[in-house]
């Protein structure tokens, strides 16, 4: 029998892109701790606005590319897909280690935000096939907790760089990830589904016209796109700029305050993620908004951690909501693929959630551009708060307007509202 036949290869699946997540978000985050070592050589990062800029920068690019990377995914490979946006964006991580120039270094992210983008539709995707609805939260989740991981390891880059150099931190990542895309290529597989192959890297889909049709002309997928981005601003929000409040409010070094904001809001995301995953894959057996509601539940959270963040004074409370905050983050990661399965067709998958990545992540680069001013007029407090308000907002229409009507839906014809 064929590895990719076994019944646990679909927990490989898993752990295989679990790596690679890990490196996804590693090679992004560590930039953001890294700037007090690197603005020594690159005067321009010495402007927390150009530094705004450089990591929105990134997440435009990340952005605008993610609906091309979806609809890419649904007809290509992701095997092939997913290890050589792997191999990319190392390289890039690499090359970085090199640059000398503020320039440079924006060039380099954004040919980062292309490659970056090719993977979460892709694999996303993929574990959704291997997945029934009776593991799909909970593979999601285990997979998002390399997101979470690698944004944890990413807030030591200021620690590693302290100690060697930020050249150096560069390097090391940039060759490991190009070593692990062969590994990639060893023993990833595409899903039986999606091998009616038109050639050795190309599998069928359906027209680009009638996927933007079907998903268009879909009410719940709408309702959708604006649950999940909302949310997402304040995610990205405390993803980009917690080590730098953190950092501020309790007057300590980025070395102490990165690692410390990226491990609380890690650690408490992975709790969030197998618990919503848990929860959810249980409850959506009884009643078919069970991952609605898990989804809500953590969002809720998310609210009072907010405003804690924007006027907590001391490390405990400023801890407490972050903690409080990652918890309910990773509730609402864990379901937002496996709710868009109850709504949209496998073939169409990929490319709905690149949409969905897209408005998140545009609205993820305005938030962090807006911030990283919000940083130099001192307002970085107040604007953390305000954040609480737009996702109360989401979390009522979520709550009112979306009810899925299937667990896992396989038909041509759009559910209901």
């Amino acid at each position: 029998m064929l590895l990719k036949e076994k019944k646990y290869y679909k927990w490989i699946v898993v752990a295989l892109l679990w790596v690679v997540a890990l490196l996804n978000y590693l090679d992004r985050q560590m930039l953001s701790t890294m700037r007090p070592s690197m603005q020594i050589d690159i005067a321009e990062l010495q402007s927390a606005a150009n530094f705004g800029h450089l990591m929105a920068g990134f997440l435009w690019i990340y952005g605008l590319m993610s609906p091309v990377s979806g609809i890419i995914a649904d007809r290509l490979n992701r095997k092939w897909l997913i290890a050589g946006s792997l191999f990319v964006w190392s390289a890039v991580t690499l090359l970085m280690g090199v640059a000398t120039s503020f320039n440079q270094l924006y060039g380099l992210r954004a040919v980062m935000g292309i490659s970056e983008a090719l993977y979460i539709p892709a694999a996303l995707s993929l574990i959704a096939d291997y997945h029934s609805s009776k593991t799909r939260s909970l593979a999601v989740g285990i997979h998002m907790i390399g997101l979470y991981a690698g944004q944890a390891f990413g807030g030591f880059g200021a620690t590693v760089a302290q100690a060697y150099s930020w050249q150096a931190t560069f390097h090391a990542f940039g060759i490991a990830g190009i070593i692990y895309a062969v590994v990639l290529i060893l023993f990833l597989k595409e899903h039986r589904s999606a091998e009616l192959q038109v050639s050795p890297n190309k599998k069928a889909g359906p027209p680009v016209s009638q996927t933007f049709k079907t998903l268009f002309s879909n009410l719940s997928f709408w309702i959708l796109l604006l649950y999940f981005t909302v949310p997402s601003i304040p995610g990205w929000a405390v993803k980009n700029w917690l080590p730098t409040l953190f950092s501020g409010h309790l007057g300590m070094e980025m070395g102490t305050a990165g690692p410390l904001a990226t491990v609380t809001i890690a650690v408490s995301s992975l709790v969030g993620v197998v618990a919503g995953g848990l929860l959810s894959d249980r409850w959506v057996q009884k009643n078919l908004k069970g991952r609605v509601y898990t989804s809500a539940l953590g969002i809720l959270l998310t609210i009072p951690a907010l405003l804690l963040l924007g006027y907590g004074r001391t490390l405990l409370p400023l801890t407490g909501a972050a903690f409080c905050f990652g918890l309910g983050f990773g509730m609402f990661d864990a379901n937002n693929m496996p709710i868009l399965c109850q709504l949209v067709a496998p073939k169409y998958r990929a490319t709905a959630y690149g949409l969905m990545n897209m408005t998140s992540v545009l609205l993820g680069a305005w938030i962090t551009d807006v911030l990283g001013r919000s940083v130099d007029a001192g307002h970085l407090r107040r604007d953390f708060a305000m954040l609480s308000v737009i996702v109360l907002l989401a979390l009522i229409l979520q709550m009112v307007l979306l009810n899925p009507k299937t667990v896992d839906y396989k038909e041509e014809t759009r559910p209901r509202l």
